[in-house]
């Protein structure tokens, strides 16, 4: 199975500026989604997809692939990863290269324990599916069968649309929210429906206790919070 890891990287944000560049404990924030990628064994290429010189030049010096800069137009706030993944795909393909999976790894999720990458590729062949996403639990206050929305004349529901609340935490049913570190894709699905998430979509948990989605200074004090506490990046993969 060819595998086409992508990781996308703009040179623009408002919440943390030039994060993808910015030191976290003693790499750029893009080092580690990189070394997570080249750690991986199944990944047959890495391309780091960027509009941004600066990060498409530490991208090469850590031996990831930056075929061409991305153009502008897809490297707007209001710009979807799919379409920036999509066009990715179709640049390798231009250049001859053809992929059953494309591997998407968002720098700013950049915790991720070591073989967690080839762990998801594992889990996404066994279950023969044609997607799959890292998870984290939803804490059971905030399960949707616990959750109301208010009508228009200001009454509540169950958001579920159930008729009756769930009495018992241990009733619930396990839900989940996307973690943002892995997403894994066929070419089929991304091509023919423009979309991450198929019509088999699997999971794998990830690790809450190293996980932290960088938007704003809060988050990266989060971020370096971690690194102290398990020297993520610094010494070691977890």
């Amino acid at each position: 199975m060819d595998i086409l890891g992508i990781i996308p990287a703009r040179g623009g944000s408002k919440g943390i500026p030039g994060k993808n560049v910015k030191q976290l404990g003693r790499k750029p924030l893009i080092q580690y989604t990189i070394e997570a990628a080249l750690d991986s064994e199944y990944i047959t290429d890495l391309v780091v997809s960027t509009e941004d010189e600066e990060i498409a030049e530490i991208s090469r010096g850590l031996n990831a692939n930056v075929p061409s800069l991305r153009p502008l137009e897809l490297a707007t706030d209001e710009s979807p990863t799919i379409d920036t993944v999509i066009y990715t795909l179709k640049l390798m393909m231009q250049k001859g290269k053809s992929y059953d999976l494309i591997c998407l790894l968002q720098p700013t999720t950049p915790f991720r324990k070591k073989g967690f990458i080839d762990a998801a590729i594992k889990k996404y062949i066994m279950a023969d599916a044609n997607s799959l996403i890292s998870v984290l639990p939803v804490p059971h206050q905030y399960n949707p069968h616990w959750v109301f929305e208010p009508n228009e004349e200001d009454f509540l529901s169950l958001s579920t649309g159930d008729s009756d609340i769930i009495p018992r935490r241990q009733e619930l049913p396990r839900t989940f929210i996307r973690d943002g570190s892995i997403y894994l894709t066929s070419s089929k699905v991304l091509l023919e429906e423009k979309s991450l998430f198929g019509n088999c979509l699997t999971f794998i948990e990830a690790d809450e206790k190293i996980h932290v989605n960088l938007d704003t200074m809060e988050d990266w004090g989060r971020a370096e919070r971690i690194i102290k506490t398990n020297g993520v990046g610094v010494d070691k993969i977890l």
